[in-house]
């Protein structure tokens, strides 16, 4: 069953994202297939799937770090209302966060410069980075917005995974994008510390971003979301509103195991 949504930007704006049919190959073979798609701004949507389904090569495919074939049937990949973009100036329009990202930042680099190299796109502060007191300031407000300016002069290395993982939420905000991708944001967090990355996306979302969340795991999803999509071999297998998408059936035929969804105070599980 495939069902796909095209939602038009609030306040007659561009939509945030739309894709049309749009195919990735790497490795000779396809990790996206006719992928057709829409993201309204503003709109909060999870984007659920197995390992290995294709969730992560669609938002590689968002922000042109792999990029699609051309096809004869009228390919889209258009963001903001424009199909061509520099892929620097891309990155300031969505904001992405992921487990990955976390590994890299795990040395000796202060939490300020690694929300400051959110305006560079780096992996760090360099010699050839101009920070204007504009980006300090704009830098020191994100903390204060994340509840987290105490840790400011701390380094990477010296934080819980909690902790960091706020502190990348900061970097991807800091050049405040229409949008946050959250790319398996939640693993290896223990308990408390997911439950305090919650209330982080749930404030965002509430800032009037898009949150554009990508997980295998249901307990990630916030109320606040609102749409699902199930990605699986590389297609959109369901699209819809969360209530209708996430049922014992769809996540067991995603999943190929009989799976329970449970939802309570507006979060799901799913039992196996």
């Amino acid at each position: 069953m495939t069902q796909n949504v095209d939602i038009p930007g609030e306040n007659n704006l561009p939509s945030l994202l739309v894709m049309k049919n749009v195919t990735v190959i790497k490795g000779g073979r396809k990790i996206l297939d006719s992928v057709s798609l829409s993201i309204g701004q503003g709109e909060h949507v999870a984007i659920i799937g197995p390992n290995g389904s294709g969730k992560s090569s669609l938002i590689k495919t968002f922000t042109k770090e792999y990029h699609p074939l051309t096809a004869a049937d009228g390919l889209i990949l258009n963001i903001m209302g424009k199909e061509t973009w520099h892929v620097f100036e891309l990155r300031k329009m969505l904001g992405i966060v992921s487990g990955d990202l976390q590994q890299t930042y795990c040395r000796q680099v202060s939490v300020l410069d690694v929300v400051l190299s959110g305006f560079f796109s780096s992996i760090g502060i360099y010699y050839n980075h101009k920070v204007t007191p504009e980006m300090e300031a704009r830098a020191r407000e994100v903390l204060k917005f994340l509840e987290i300016s105490h840790l400011a002069d701390r380094l990477m290395s010296e934080l819980s995974s909690g902790e960091a993982r706020r502190v990348l939420i900061g970097r991807a905000l800091v050049h405040d994008p229409q949008a946050l991708i959250l790319d398996e944001p939640a693993n290896s967090l223990d308990l408390k510390a997911l439950q305090s990355f919650r209330e982080t996306i749930r404030k965002i979302a509430d800032s009037g971003k898009s949150i554009i969340l990508v997980t295998h795991t249901l307990e990630d999803i916030i109320p606040e979301i609102n749409r699902v999509i199930l990605i699986k071999d590389g297609k959109v297998f369901m699209d819809g509103k969360k209530q209708e998408i996430l049922t014992d059936a769809n996540l067991s035929e995603l999943f190929s195991l009989p799976i329970e969804v449970i939802e309570k105070k507006g979060y799901y599980q799913a039992l196996i």
